[in-house]
């Protein structure tokens, strides 16, 4: 049987919650090979963004178009771009391969840390909306990255509801909204593609403060479409992935205080 193949495009993290290293963790518990484009290293911690150094341009495209080259890859996760150079490099790659080259694209928009820290330059935000959204498969924002692209305050699940359709409507490709940031007694996710609106709802973890759970998430849909299942399926098992990282995450008592991170295995 071959090993599937999946690529993630994003930034790396020190502490490994989120980015490159969440995504690794994540392809690896479910069999997928992983391999990776690094954009950015990221000095961070749950809580705390230090500094943000992106890779040079060109070795940016070395890795992508080595890996598309010499392996068969299914599904490509992507994830911290930083800034509009980069955006406009990977959209560059994925436009010029040939229809039949093309793997599955999951675009995570992330634009802000859950620090509050940004992983965005603004400027970025325009080549999302005009270039990387249209070539995607699936598109992951959560509440406050769907309310910055659709400039509006997202408040209650009808909200919720007409934003991802409105995101739909837009851009015209499938768009997975977390509702995460309710905090409410179920955390859920509305999806929407050609066939309808779906919603995905597990009990949300309160009291549980860490990072990554986008980037796992966002990872573990590319780790299931590569797999053979189908989006809606791809979406119930990486939701129920994400909340037990959460549910059963690790935590330590440190000099700087508590600290959390998911538990990707």
């Amino acid at each position: 049987m071959e090993i599937p193949v999946a690529v993630t495009i994003a930034g790396s993290d020190n502490s490994s919650g989120a980015g490159i290293q969440a995504d690794l963790k994540t392809f690896t518990y479910f069999k997928v090979y992983a391999q990776t484009v690094i954009t950015c290293v990221v000095a961070e911690v749950p809580g705390k963004v230090c500094s943000i150094q992106p890779v040079e341009l060109e070795v940016i495209r070395d890795q992508l178009n080595l890996s598309l080259t010499h392996f068969p890859v299914r599904a490509v996760k992507i994830g911290m771009l930083f800034s509009p150079e980069i955006v406009d490099l990977i959209c560059d790659v994925f436009e010029r391969l040939p229809p039949d080259r093309l793997p599955f694209l999951v675009v995570d928009p992330v634009m802000i840390a859950t620090s509050g820290d940004p992983l965005m330059q603004s400027a970025a935000l325009e080549r999302y909306t005009s270039r990387l959204f249209p070539l995607a498969n699936l598109i992951t924002p959560n509440l406050d990255e769907a309310a910055t692209i659709l400039a509006t305050k997202l408040e209650s699940l009808r909200e919720m509801s007409a934003a991802a359709n409105e995101l739909y409507q837009k851009f015209r490709v499938p768009v997975l909204l977390k509702g995460g940031h309710f905090k409410s007694a179920e955390a859920i996710d509305t999806l929407i593609d050609g066939d309808g609106m779906y919603h995905f709802s597990e009990p949300y973890q309160h009291g549980i403060s860490t990072h990554g759970t986008g980037c796992t998430y966002s990872a573990a849909i590319a780790a299931h479409v590569a797999l053979g299942l189908t989006l809606q399926e791809a979406v119930g098992a990486a939701k129920k992935y994400v909340t037990h990282a959460i549910r059963d995450s690790f935590h330590w008592k440190t000099t700087a205080g508590e600290i959390s991170a998911l538990r990707h295995f």
